[in-house]
């Protein structure tokens, strides 16, 4: 199986998800929105499916896959000691230019 990071590393498989975060969808509509042909659609879903990040149900003819966010809250809350790396190192960053803000500029002599 492959890992989260290769699954969601195909922008295909991300234009999926970001499709199905609005609504169900089914192939068809995926199809015509990525613009993608329909073995290409079912290829990504199959892999996002044995991923666990989406499941789908029958509806007469039709078969709909909508988002699974377990998968995607494990990610995130495996992100989220990094977030605060990053969020403590931008805030600092905010600082010090704030009070290069109130730091009155040196005026540059003309040559």
């Amino acid at each position: 199986m492959e890992s989260t990071f290769a699954i969601l590393a195909e922008p295909n498989r991300r234009a999926i998800l970001g499709l199905l975060l609005e609504q169900e969808q089914s192939v068809g509509a995926i199809e015509r929105s990525l613009r993608m042909s329909q073995p290409s659609v079912s290829k990504h879903l199959r892999v996002l499916r044995d991923a666990g990040f989406v499941e789908s149900r029958v509806e007469a003819q039709r078969r709909l896959y909508r988002l699974r966010p377990e998968p995607l809250m494990e990610l995130d809350a495996w992100l989220a000691p990094y977030r605060r790396f990053w969020s403590k190192h931008l805030d600092a960053l905010e600082r010090h230019l704030a009070t290069m803000d109130r730091t009155p500029r040196a005026r540059r002599k003309k040559p």
